[in-house]
């Protein structure tokens, strides 16, 4: 049975969920537009389709949890506070980026928002979430360390390694696995004995579930209680999120190893569209909200593009700093 809205949340807070969707959504095709431009060069990884998993997660997660993630990254920052223009001027190289132009896409990074990285290793997160999990544990913060990857990343032996040494050291570990069924261009089940990601947990006593991660609702609900319970006690949880990717897994990636029926059956179920139509058909905002607040959300992507382009390239005596700290 279907959940209804105003179960879980009050009308503003959905239509602010609502919101930060949209926004990640029109940030991500702004991202396509001006990668297709030339002001946006090297990798760039989308994340169009997926953005239940970021906004449900991160509204059930506290402020001063870690969140750590992958090289798909750039709506999980900007959900988790990151300003879209800082954002967007990253993307460019720019000196105003929220990594000073250093990082770029893959490695999107802010401490003042406890948001503690983009990964472009595969894997890279695992042990770096560990280390935070372990120091929050040691001061006895009550803090958690919410580690978001890809179902790809689960093949890494650092996965293994860090699911047995959460385990073993009782860590306040949250693992976020996004499976949107394809390393690349792979198909999880070709490259996974066990392509049911959050049945691997049982060799490390770890408890799991499976959650739909094209609801945002569902998401927000699962991560609630997974974090509830990791928080209670100090010990490891691991989430499966069941997405889908619209985009390649690059810019660089026309998809071709997948049909346009399947493509299609998942846009179906596309989670800003499908949350716009609940909204509606609950009475909890008519079908003119919704497009203003799409507007704003283009018009805020809009403004980022502008800032990103008006702002300066860093100074050649950049590259001497923030190397150490």
């Amino acid at each position: 049975m279907e959940t209804h809205l105003r179960d879980v949340f009050p009308d503003e807070d959905l239509l602010h969920m609502y919101g930060q969707t949209a926004l990640c959504r029109e940030f991500e095709e702004s991202c396509a537009e001006q990668y297709t431009k030339g002001h946006i060069t090297g990798f760039l990884h989308l994340y169009s389709g997926q953005e239940a998993v970021a906004v449900g997660s991160t509204k059930a997660l506290q402020q001063n949890d870690y969140i750590l993630s992958a090289y798909r990254e750039h709506a999980q920052a900007i959900v988790r506070g990151a300003e879209p223009k800082r954002v967007m001027a990253e993307l460019f190289g720019k000196a105003t980026g929220l990594c000073k132009g250093k990082g770029g896409s893959m490695h999107l990074f802010s401490p003042e928002l406890n948001f503690m990285g983009g990964y472009a290793i595969v894997g890279g997160q695992f042990p770096i979430a560990l280390g935070l999990a372990f120091a929050s544990k040691f001061k006895n913060e009550g803090r958690i360390a919410a580690c978001f990857f890809g179902d790809a990343a689960v093949n890494q032996g650092n996965f293994h390694e860090a699911l047995n040494w959460a385990r073993v050291w009782e860590l306040p570990v949250l693992f976020i696995c996004e499976n949107n069924f394809y390393g690349i261009g792979t198909e999880v089940h070709r490259s996974s004995a066990l392509p049911d990601i959050h049945r691997r947990t049982c060799g490390y006593d770890m408890p799991s579930e499976r959650v739909d991660g094209m609801d945002v609702i569902a998401v927000y609900q699962a991560v609630s209680h997974a974090a509830e319970w990791v928080r209670e006690q100090s010990r490891p949880y691991l989430l499966e999120a069941m997405t889908y990717r619209f985009r390649g897994h690059s810019m660089a990636d026309p998809g071709k190893y997948r049909s346009t029926a399947e493509l299609e059956l998942w846009k179906s179920r596309d989670p800003l569209l499908n949350l716009g139509r609940r909204l509606v058909q609950e009475g909890i905002a008519e079908q003119g909200r919704l497009d203003a607040i799409r507007a704003q959300a283009v018009e805020t992507v809009q403004e980022a593009v502008k800032f990103a382009e008006e702002s300066p390239w860093p100074e050649d005596g950049e590259v001497y700093m923030d190397v150490y700290v």
